[in-house]
Formats: C-alpha cells, structure tokens, sequence
C-alpha cells in the first residue's frame, strides 16, 4: 500500500514503481535482483527458507512484522549464511513506542531506515560492500 498508505510518512511513489527503481539501480551496479512481496506471513518465511544456496544476499522490509514476527526473525536465523539487510523507508526509532521494536534486527547484518525508498538502494550498497569484501 506503498504510496497509498500514510503519504506523510512513506511518500507517494508507488511500490511498482519503487521496484522498477530497486532492479534498476541493482543491474546498473551489475547485481541481479528479485523483487518479492506477500502480505502473508507464511509466505515470506517460504521465501526467507529458499535463500539459502539460491541468493547473495537479502534485502528485508518486514513491515510490521517487524515489531512481532518471531517466525520471521527464526526464519531468517535459519539461513545464517545469507546475509540480510533489514529496511524500513520511515524511521521507526522515531515513531510510535510499539515500532521502535525490531525483533529481526538482530539477525540481519544491518537495519537501514528512514531515507524513504532511498533505504533500498542504500540497503542494495551495504551488501554489495559486504559480499565484495
């Protein structure tokens, strides 16, 4: 509901097109990219499982999964050897008292937040710089 949802917050630029940028600024950088999104639970934790072995890294935007998805934060523990990069477009630090808990943060090599859709390309230059090292 990106660009729908709390414009003041999360700004107006869709999640089509918010995609359209993330796989374009990877392939300029010479990175292959997927883009995937589910408002299921299970679903994404199918899709953190099937890292392994398969992808680099991972670029993780729980949502507000964030706050209380354990099964997220034990999904992504799974599959250590991926490293992922937790983004948030807002910055959950300074918003209400409930999201500035991030129960998958600690599992992920970094947490990138606030810089709005820009936190993916950032996001995108963290593992680039961790997997080249």
């Amino acid at each position: 509901m990106v660009g729908i949802r709390k414009k003041e917050v999360y700004g107006t630029t869709s999640a089509e097109n918010i995609n359209k940028m993330i796989i374009q600024y990877a392939n300029d950088k010479g990175v292959e990219c997927e883009v995937f999104q589910s408002n299921h639970e299970g679903a994404l934790i199918d899709k953190i499982h099937s890292t392994l072995d398969v992808y680099d890294g991972v670029i993780i935007n729980p949502g507000a999964y964030t706050h209380y998805s354990y099964a997220l934060r034990d999904a992504i523990e799974c599959v250590a050897e991926v490293p992922f990069v937790e983004v948030h477009m807002s910055d959950i630090s300074k918003r209400e008292d409930f999201r500035k808990i991030s129960v998958t943060a600690e599992v992920c090599i970094n947490q990138i937040m606030g810089y709005g859709e820009k936190s993916y390309l950032m996001a995108i230059d963290h593992l680039c710089e961790v997997l080249n090292a």
